[in-house]
């Protein structure tokens, strides 16, 4: 039994053994066939025995893409690409010249999965390319250290990202891995083609709350730096750089406020004060921009422009009041008689007066200036004037013979003894009398008023004393002055 299990137990382990030995075979044979295939993909013609077939191959396929003969060029590609991808191991040509090669298939073909398969053979080139960069397969003269490498396949990544936005519209989470290693690999060297498809693709994963602020504002200082660094560097790039910037940052200040805080638009905004600082639009941009963006009250610039911008706001204000009441003197004196000063409602009423062409318009003040002059000012006199100028700009209007005989009831007690004041109420009824005769739609007002002072009129006894019978006219005295007739009450 134990002779048994002993044997049992020595069988496991040579089991395991057996197992672990299987897997380092495996894993060698594994590892074996990546190197042959790595090395395959960036072969050179150099001791190739179809190095001359290769070589004739690359110069009939160059020669075909510069004239345009892609046919040609495609035939000879393939063939000189299947002897060398690396070429002499001193060019990447044959990815990159595949990469354009299958583009125009791609731009020329109809058919989506032929499309979608030229797609992916253009930009697995430019992997490839990359791939046999990194392995030190691909060197040249012009490119020897590992610097000069690294931008190299930063350029090629900035490419790939380019044709992966515009022409091949990839999905955007593997264009911002091209041109994440594109900018990462390049530095100050990347090229100004990948601002606007990186600006595009973060203003559109912000809006889409996609991506974290952090890394958007990241990408934002990475670029600006760049180009900065090259509009200052680059003499024959500046201007492009320049027109690449000011694009990108164009797409960029849509999601500014959601990604930045208040020191990022003091910043960007303080040169464009300094430069301009009597410019009234850039203080009123500023302000309101500062606001937007919850700086807070106390923030030294913004106290600075907001101050100047009210200072001026102000101003406008009151030269723009004292332009409107020089030109609206009726609106004005509506403004003095709601404020108690009469005075000077009389005053823009005449101005209004004045100015005004419209007769209609012009008796509307007249009466209005009439109505102040007596009930306010009790200028009696003047107040009469403004309303018979009232009634003779405005046919059949009754109201200023209203307003006149309300002059003459209310002063009736300032008109000497009893007779001449009751002489004043009957020249106050008169006026009603005659405001209905000429418009019906005082027929109410008027009569009312006429009831309330029929118990003032004079009696027989007083007319019988001085002689002056029913009918006959007289002059009513004190300021009013008009010939009445005389009714006695009944």
């Amino acid at each position: 039994m134990l002779r048994f299990q002993t044997t049992k137990l020595t069988r496991i382990k040579d089991f395991r053994i057996m197992t672990q030995l299987t897997k380092l075979l495996l894993a060698s044979i594994f590892t074996i066939a990546t190197v042959s295939l790595g090395n395959a993909q960036c072969a050179t013609w150099i001791d190739s025995p179809q190095k001359d077939d290769a070589e004739n191959a690359h110069s009939i396929y160059r020669q075909a893409i510069k004239t345009e003969d892609y046919t040609l060029a495609f035939e000879n590609w393939e063939k000189a690409f299947s002897i060398a991808p690396a070429a002499d191991g001193k060019r990447d040509y044959h990815f990159t010249d595949g990469a354009k090669l299958y583009m125009n298939k791609f731009k020329t073909e109809t058919d989506p999965t032929k499309k979608e398969e030229y797609k992916n053979k253009a930009l697995s080139l430019i992997d490839e390319a990359i791939a046999c960069y990194n392995a030190g397969s691909i060197t040249s003269s012009k490119c020897s250290n590992d610097e000069c490498i690294q931008k190299r396949i930063g350029y090629l990544a900035g490419r790939k990202a380019f044709d992966m936005f515009y022409t091949f519209n990839t999905p955007y989470a593997q264009t911002t891995e091209a041109l994440k290693l594109a900018v990462e690999k390049s530095g100050n060297d990347a090229e100004y083609i990948v601002f606007d498809p990186y600006a595009s693709i973060v203003v559109y994963e912000i809006e889409k709350e996609r991506m974290d602020k952090a890394v958007a504002r990241s990408i934002y200082e990475e670029l600006n730096a760049i180009a900065d660094y090259n509009i200052e560097n680059n003499a024959k790039l500046s201007s492009y750089y320049q027109q690449a910037k000011d694009a990108m940052n164009a797409k960029f200040a849509v999601i500014e406020h959601l990604i930045f805080d208040c020191d990022f638009f003091v910043d960007k905004y303080r040169p464009e004060y300094e430069a301009s600082p009597e410019d009234v639009e850039i203080w009123k941009k500023i302000v309101a921009k500062l606001k937007a963006q919850e700086c807070d009250a106390s923030n030294a610039f913004l106290v600075e422009v907001e101050s100047k911008y009210k200072a001026w706001a102000t101003a406008q204000n009151e030269a723009a009041q004292a332009e409107f009441e020089k030109n609206n003197p009726s609106v004005m004196a509506k403004k003095c008689y709601d404020q108690g000063d009469y005075e000077c409602a009389v005053a823009k009423y005449k101005e209004a007066i004045d100015a005004e062409a419209d007769d209609e318009k012009k008796a509307s003040y007249y009466f209005s200036l009439a109505s102040i002059q007596f009930r306010k000012l009790k200028a009696y006199s003047a107040a009469r004037s403004s309303a018979r100028k009232a009634a003779q700009l405005k046919a059949n209007w009754g109201r200023p013979y209203m307003l006149i005989g309300d002059m003459y009831g209310s002063s009736a007690r300032n008109c000497g003894d009893s007779w001449n004041q009751r002489l004043a109420i009957l020249a106050a009824m008169e006026k009603y009398r005659y405001a209905k005769s000429v418009d019906a739609s005082l027929t109410d007002d008027a009569n009312s008023r006429l009831s309330k002072y029929a118990a003032s009129m004079p009696s027989i006894e007083d007319g019988f004393q001085r002689g002056i019978k029913e009918g006959q006219t007289v002059t009513a005295g004190c300021w009013i002055g008009e010939t009445v007739k005389v009714r006695y009450k009944k």
